[in-house]
Order: C-alpha cells, then structure tokens, then sequence
C-alpha cells in the first residue's frame, strides 16, 4: 500500500531505531531521492511465501526491523493457532549477505515469544529445511533465502507443518497477523527469562536428508557400471557444496569435478552476475572446466540449492544446456520408465506440474498412464497436491519451468540434491543403453512429439514499475490477443476467475490456439518482472517461438 514516504522515513529518523540506520537514512535522503521513495513508499509485503527485496533502510527494505515484525507476526500467529508446551518452529539460512543475522533475529524472537527453535549451525539448502520440519516435528519453519535473485536481495520464506509453503487459508491468516505489527516497538527482539530453547541442527538431520533421499535411486546396477561418468558440479557459491558432492559420492560417482573459485560460500556471488541456473551466463565458469576436463554433465544449483540447471554433450560434443522443462520431462520419462520396470507404478501413483511448464510432461504421464495434475505457478502448490493426497495416492515426482524438480514424499519443495542425483543416475541408465542424455531427450521427443519452450521477461523496477506491469496485464484482459503468430486462438484462460478455473485466483493469462501452442502472462511474485512464456508444439516449434516473441515484445 502507498504511503506518504517523507512522513515514513521521518518516523525511522525520531523513532527508537539504531544509530547507524539512522545515518543511512539519513544518507539516502540526501543522496539518492529516488532510492529514498522507493525505500519508504510502500512496506515490503508479506506475501503468500514470505518477504523478499532489496536489503537496505525502509520500510520497503529487507533488514532487522520489517524481519523482526514480519517474525512477531508469525509468531502470533502460531501462538493462536498452535496450543502446547513444545511447540516447534526450524530455521535454516543460505550465504548471501545478512542471512545469517536475519535467521538469528528470526530464532531470537520466536524464542522471546516462548516456541522452541532448531536452526541450522551452518549453511543448509532450502530442501533439507523443508525436511527438517517434519523430521522435528515443528509446526513452521522460516528460510532465509532470496534463492536465485542478485546479491541485493534477500528473503524470507515460510513453511508449514508438512513441510510445504504456506498456502491458503494460512498464507492469509499470516498475512493478517503481519500486518497488525506496524513498530518495532511491538517485536520481542530480546529473549528473556522464560524464552522457549533453541536448538543447533547439523549432522544428524544432513545424514537422515541424505539417507532418505538416496532411497529414492532406482538404478544402482547402472550406476555401478558407469560410476566413472564425469560431472562438473557448482553450488554457485551456495548451500549446495554442503550435500550434493557428498550424494553423489554416496551413489558410487568416482569422477566428480569442482569449480573450486565457486565451491566458496559468497554473499557476494564474484564469479557470476547473476547466481541463477536459468542464465546461461551462470554456467560459463563450469562449462569451462568441463571442456579442460572431457565431463560428460554440469550441473550447477542456486544459492539455496533448490533449482538446477544443467549441460550436456550433444552429438558434436559441444556442451548444450538444456532447459526447465527439458530437465523435468527427462526426469519424469526416466523415472516412470524405472517406476514400470519395477512394477511400481498403479492408479494410485501421480505426477504433478504448474500451469506454465511443458505440456511434454502431461503427455509423458499419459503414456504411462499416470495422472498429471496441473497447479498454479510456484512449488507450494504442488506441495499442497501432495499434502492433500496424503493416504489415497503417492507423488512420484513434479515439476516446474524455471528449473525446480522434486521426487518422493520426503521434500514438499523443490530440491536440487535430489535433482542431481537423479540426473547422473539417469546418465548412467542411458549410458547402458548406449545413449547419452541428449540423445535421451531425442528419443523423448520422437516418441511424444517436439515441443520447445521459452520465457521472456521486462524488469520494470520501482513504483512506477509495478504500474506499468499492472498496466500490461489491464490491457491485455481487455484486448485478449486474437491469433498466435497468425494462428486464431480457441482458448483464452484468465486465472483471475477461479470459479472458472478451479484453481486458486491468479493474476496470469493464457492463449491457447488450435495446434496445442500457448503463451501465458504473469507478473513474478518475487522480482519486479513481467513474465511471457511461450509454449510451441510441431517440427516448427522454434520458428514459432520466435514469431510469439516478435508478436508479445514489441
């Protein structure tokens, strides 16, 4: 909500703040007058997943004020709803800047309002905090991540007792609680005499993740055959480097190569400008190595090891990175082949996907004859597919495009040790089969016919940012887009309508044409981005993707 942002910062300048965000207040103001506005012309929202933005002073900043009262809100909100002596709340934290320090003001406060916390001695991915929660029997969890945004941002992401980000009715209900914390005077910063206890975690929940999660291999001949494959492996200098090598090592993968300058933990992020897989930018230093080395795979997680992106030789053998959707629908093929083979597949078994990934992936899951349901856009959501299927089905895996994958039960988010693993377990079932992964994906496509995807993205940053991509999505509601490329569309799906939909209300808009083809629109909910996904099916799929672009970017 806008606000009268002088009258804001004047209150952080006379209010009982600390010094030195008074001076940097001071700093901006005098300095910056439009990084000033944006700093204190709205309050950084708590949405359904939590906070995230720009770290700095303001109210619309991530740093210890809007983190202790987006925590006290929390906590009221578990004190009300949850009744006990023992009530529960996991921690965990990534390596960018300033997220240690806001995961012990979030353990300090939650301990001041008398809950029990575990957090993390060190480091962990958001999957394992995910585990955690369930492991220790919590009834929420908190990571402090802004996954693979620029090294300004930070985050502040929720969890609920299963283990999945807060979804409706809770995500609300928190939202609410939030927003009656307006001072920081009402935050118990300060944990006092009857404080509930916290608690380290470390070895003994990574070696129960790491057990739990090698259950899930399917091919441990296979990979004893060819444990010689070589991987290039880089967390990006994140949380990844503490789980992943060591899985893969546990897997019998004798071969596999570090980027050392990245294997350092750095809020910083030096190595790269933007520590996000989905940016080929990202991969050059691993790509590099895996050209000195003759590696066969990268693969390269975000700071908090829940996306992976990965490369593999074509049949030239040059290095191609394949994307989201590549990577899911691989996965899937490879594991509901092996889930056959081993005749673990019946009615109860599901897949799940979001509304903006392949239709590769439905059409896989047909083949096999396994349900595939469609969520809306954001890992939560299959969370809660899985939450609700809990004693009637079992999720085998799901997906997204913007390289988040998942498998099994244990996890209710999406995990990139898990991916890893699957992935080089993948290669060495191809490899018996005289394939490499490319040519899986080849396969994959003759048998379910081609399709490509792509996503497009305008930044629009600040006030006047967020208004224009509102300005977008208005316009295109009120003149829906009549072809796709020349192609009449037959289908126009606004998410805005749930009662048509059947799903939750979502600002995003899909155009579907009669060959299959379909573009959606969404502003993101985490970056300052309007987001055009373009889906094209047929021999011509790339040619059609590139006249969606030209018809959508102008």
């Amino acid at each position: 909500m806008s606000q009268d942002y002088i009258a804001t910062a004047k209150k952080w300048l006379e209010g009982d703040f600390d010094p030195e965000t008074k001076m940097k207040v001071l700093e901006l103001r005098n300095n910056d007058p439009a990084g000033f506005e944006d700093a204190f012309y709205k309050t950084l929202e708590f949405g359904t997943g939590g906070l995230r933005g720009l770290m700095g002073v303001g109210t619309n900043r991530m740093n210890r004020y809007t983190v202790g009262m987006a925590t006290q809100g929390l906590a009221n909100y578990i004190l009300k709803k949850v009744k006990g002596d023992d009530i529960r709340v996991c921690i965990s934290y990534d390596s960018r800047n300033n997220s240690k320090m806001f995961a012990k003001i979030t353990a300090d406060i939650l301990s001041a309002n008398g809950l029990h916390v575990f957090i993390f001695d060190n480091i962990r991915p958001t999957p394992e905090l995910s585990y955690s929660i369930r492991k220790k029997g919590a009834v929420a969890g908190v990571m402090v991540t802004a996954s693979h945004n620029p090294k300004e941002y930070n985050g502040y992401k929720v969890y609920w007792s299963d283990g999945a980000q807060i979804v409706p009715p809770t995500d609300k209900e928190i939202i609410e609680e939030v927003s009656r914390v307006t001072e920081p005077s009402q935050v118990r910063f300060v944990r006092g005499e009857h404080c509930g206890e916290v608690e380290l975690m470390g070895k003994d929940v990574d070696e129960a993740y790491i057990n739990d999660i090698l259950s899930l291999t399917l091919s441990p001949e296979a990979r004893e055959r060819h444990s010689d494959i070589k991987i290039v492996y880089t967390p990006l200098h994140g949380c990844g480097v503490r789980i992943v090598p060591e899985c893969l090592k546990r897997m019998g993968f004798s071969n596999v190569i570090h980027v050392p300058e990245q294997d350092i933990s750095d809020g910083d992020f030096p190595t790269v400008v933007s520590p996000n897989p989905e940016e080929p930018a990202a991969m050059k230093m691993a790509l590099e190595m895996a050209d000195r080395k003759g590696a066969d795979i990268v693969m390269a997680s975000d700071p908090d090891a829940d996306r992976l992106g990965i490369a593999v030789r074509d049949d030239e053998g040059r290095m191609v990175q394949f994307n989201g959707n590549q990577t899911a629908s691989m996965l899937t093929y490879y594991i509901l082949t092996r889930w056959k083979e081993l005749g673990k597949l019946d009615p109860t078994k599901y897949c799940v996907k979001t509304i903006v990934t392949t239709e590769l992936i439905a059409d896989i899951c047909k083949g096999f004859g396994v349900k595939c349901y469609d969520v809306l856009t954001g890992f939560k959501w299959i969370g809660e597919i899985v939450r609700n299927n809990e004693g009637k089905g079992e999720f085998i895996c799901g997906g997204e495009e913007s390289y988040g994958f998942n498998i099994g039960e244990y996890v209710r988010d999406k995990d990139a040790p898990i991916a890893c693993m699957m992935v080089a377990e993948c290669a060495a079932w191809a490899a018996d089969q005289g394939l490499t992964l490319y040519q899986l994906m080849q396969r994959i496509y003759k048998e379910y016919g081609y399709r490509k995807e792509s996503m497009v993205y305008l930044v629009r940053t600040g006030k006047s940012g967020a208004e224009e991509i509102q300005g977008i999505m208005d316009k295109m509601r009120s003149n829906p887009a009549k072809d796709l490329a020349g192609s009449p569309v037959v289908k126009v799906v606004d998410y805005n309508k749930p009662e048509e939909t059947g799903l939750p209300k979502s600002n995003v808009l899909q155009y579907f044409d009669e060959y299959g083809d379909v573009v959606t629109v969404r502003p993101s909910g985490t970056e300052p981005k309007i987001k055009f996904y373009f889906g094209a099916k047929g021999e011509d799929a790339d040619a059609k993707l590139a006249r969606f672009k030209e018809q959508f970017i102008s």
